[in-house]
């Protein structure tokens, strides 16, 4: 039998997400500050690009938490 949809907590696991993707975005950025002229510029902009992906996924998360904030409101 499948699970009830159980949406309570999604908005906690989105801002969670967030906050994970922006730290690995802070910790991606550091790490080429330190070591960007010994590295090979492919692998530099690998990362520069991965950055790039984590800014649209921060994008995705924040509206979803607006979708479930207006699911929410809805449904009370």
């Amino acid at each position: 039998m499948a699970k009830p949809d159980d949406r309570s907590d999604n908005v906690e696991h989105l801002q969670e997400a967030i906050a994970n993707t922006m730290e690995n975005m802070r910790e991606a950025d550091d790490f080429l500050k330190a070591h960007r002229e010994e590295m090979h510029p492919e692998d530099a902009h690998a990362i520069e690009q991965k950055n790039e992906r984590r800014e649209a996924a921060i994008a995705g998360f924040r509206e979803e938490i607006k979708d479930e904030v207006n699911d929410a409101r809805t449904q009370s």
